[in-house]
C-alpha cells in the first residue's frame, strides 16, 4: 500500500507564500517523477510543476517564476514553495508521484487527496 500525504494549504491574501509538503509513504524502491497538480472548481486538473529523481525541473508557465518545487528523496517528500500568490492560483492542489514498489516492477502513478489553496482578501 502507497499512501501519498499532502500538507500546508490554507487561506493567504494576495501577494502571500504557503509551502505545500507531500510525503509519499509504504512501500516503496524508487520514485522516479513526483510533482503538484491543480483542479479549480470548473476547470481540469492542470500540472503545475514536477521534479525527477536527477532533479531537472518543469513547470506550468502561469507559475513560472513564483513557485519553486523541491524534493527530498531521503524522506520520499516533495514541496512546492509558492509566492506571489494571485486569486486566480485558487484551487485544490494534489501531489502525483511514479514509483515503483519492487525492483522488478514498473512504475506506476499515485495520487494524493488533494489539499485546498485559496487565495483572497
Amino acid at each position: 500500500q502507497v499512501q501519498l500525504v499532502e500538507s500546508g494549504g490554507g487561506l493567504v491574501q494576495p501577494g502571500g507564500s504557503l509551502r505545500l509538503s507531500c510525503a509519499a509513504s509504504g512501500t516503496i524502491f524508487t520514485i522516479d517523477t513526483m510533482g503538484w497538480f491543480r483542479q479549480a472548481p470548473g476547470k481540469s486538473r492542470e500540472l503545475v510543476a514536477t521534479i525527477r529523481i536527477s532533479g531537472y525541473t518543469n513547470y506550468a508557465d502561469s507559475v513560472k517564476g513564483r513557485f519553486t518545487i523541491s524534493r527530498d528523496n531521503t524522506k520520499n517528500t516533495v514541496y512546492l514553495q509558492m509566492n506571489g500568490l494571485k486569486p486566480e492560483d485558487t484551487a485544490v492542489y494534489y501531489c502525483n508521484a511514479d514509483l515503483k514498489r519492487w525492483y522488478r516492477q514498473n512504475y506506476q502513478n499515485y495520487w494524493g487527496q488533494g489539499t485546498q489553496v485559496t487565495v483572497s482578501s
